[in-house]
């Protein structure tokens, strides 16, 4: 997401030359180009004829120290103003309710079915909420069938009336039942129209009226650019909503609606959708959004979603492994999961200053682990829990299991042994510590 817009920024800031101050002359051409690269991205363009305006201002006659270069310092006060267009700080959900009700909001095909199970299960796993969805969409078809399945592969009970058109009705027996059944927070998910229509807007608005929600989101495709933008507006007009998803930000995006659309309603951007799976779902930072865009990478989220995978237990049970030199191929396939766990392997390394850039243009097979578990689950109980094992004929029946080489066998093994003496090493120079992120 974004590549194309840090890829302009960053030729703009090669574009300001000069030592000692940022002058009105040396600094026009690049905050030209700036405009071009941020109007290209679909920014509105009142949005960035302001945010030049205000980086001119901010970087006119500012003395350059003479350990950094003028391109550093517009870096800095760009990334500081991108930050501040996008809100400038998070803002949390509000869940304060018994039952606490959110109404979700959009157009069709933005995603909001999918990020209402999404939401659930994050607020479920990190906030100890216990929900209920209710499939208020009685348009749409199989709209609560796959709202269903959705509840099914995340554990959420789904409130839903086959034979009931009155989604108003719906919602409010779906607070009923979570109020029966103990439930603490209510997801209503409503219709959503190919384009804004009148009945659409007073319907989703007698909802609101009708429970009262503590928290409404409008949920957008990031790659409608523009449009998502003028949506929010007329959506925001009618129901005040508190907070903006964007989704598919995974996808093609240029990033207009993500530097456009809190400048334009003046509601903050809440979370934000990276992916298909039910985990891909992040609340959004402006500052490390910042960071993303200019190339800086986002380190701060890379860590939290490590801890969120870290196990202490596990992370106890594998230091004892390797002192006692017992690590084998299960504790080794453990450690694959975890990291698969953690979500895509190209965003992931998006977020390392720096390998963003250089992965930009290389396929990253987001299979690369099959190979690895197949040769894995090719061997017998016994040959995972001794390596040692492993001869030559083994082997070779292992390739054939696997439908792999003896190679590919062979190198998988050496990386065993390498990343075996490379963890027993940082585990006994750390005083049998294992270096895991902590809480």
């Amino acid at each position: 997401m974004f590549e194309n817009l840090s890829d302009r920024l960053e030729r703009s800031f090669k574009l300001l030359r000069g030592e000692g101050r940022i002058t009105e002359i040396n600094v026009a051409e690049t905050l030209k180009d700036v405009r071009r690269a941020l109007l290209d991205a679909d920014v509105n363009y009142k949005v960035a004829k302001k945010f030049t305006d205000t980086v001119k201002e901010k970087a006119m006659g500012q003395n350059v120290l003479t350990s950094v270069k003028p391109s550093q310092l517009m870096v800095k006060i760009v990334h500081d103003e991108l930050a501040a267009l996008m809100g400038g700080s998070t803002v949390d959900i509000n869940i304060k309710g018994s039952p606490s009700v959110i109404l979700m909001s959009g157009l069709q095909g933005s995603g909001k079915t999918t990020f209402s199970g999404k939401l659930a299960s994050m607020l479920k796993s990190k906030r100890g909420k216990n929900p209920l969805l209710a499939a208020c969409d009685v348009y749409r078809p199989a709209a609560i069938e796959q709202l269903r399945i959705l509840g099914e592969q995340i554990g959420i009970p789904v409130y839903s009336e086959e034979d009931s058109k009155n989604p108003v009705e719906i919602s409010k027996h779906a607070i009923a039942e979570a109020k029966r059944t103990g439930k603490d927070l209510v997801i209503i998910d409503t219709a959503g129209r190919l384009a804004i229509d009148e009945q659409m807007m007073r319907e989703i608005k007698a909802i609101k009226d009708a429970v009262n929600p503590e928290e409404i989101l409008f949920v957008v495709d990031s790659m409608t650019g523009q449009d998502a933008v003028n949506t929010a507006k007329e959506f925001n007009d009618r129901l005040d909503f508190d907070g903006v998803v964007l989704t598919k930000l995974d996808g093609d995006t240029r990033g207009g609606a993500a530097l456009s659309i809190r400048t334009v309603v003046d509601k903050p951007i809440k979370f934000v959708g990276t992916g298909e799976k039910m985990d891909a779902i992040d609340v959004f930072h402006p500052e490390r959004m910042a960071d993303r865009i200019l190339g800086m990478g986002d380190i701060v989220s890379l860590v939290e979603r490590a801890q969120e995978q870290y196990d202490e237990d596990e992370a106890r049970r594998i230091q004892r492994r390797l002192a006692k030199n017992q690590f084998d191929f299960n504790d080794f396939m453990g450690q694959i999961q975890q990291i698969k766990k953690m979500g895509n392997f190209k965003e992931l390394a998006s977020m390392i200053p720096g390998i963003g850039k250089m992965l930009k243009n290389i396929d990253v097979d987001e299979n690369a682990f099959k190979n690895i578990e197949a040769i894995i689950h090719s061997m017998t109980p016994k040959e995972r829990g001794d390596p040692a094992l492993l001869n030559g004929s083994r082997r070779q029946r292992i390739a054939k299991g696997s439908g792999t080489t003896v190679q590919d066998v062979n190198k998988l093994v050496k990386q065993f042994d390498d990343t075996r003496k490379m963890m027993r090493l940082i585990t006994t120079s750390k005083g049998n510590k294992m270096p895991m992120f902590k809480r």
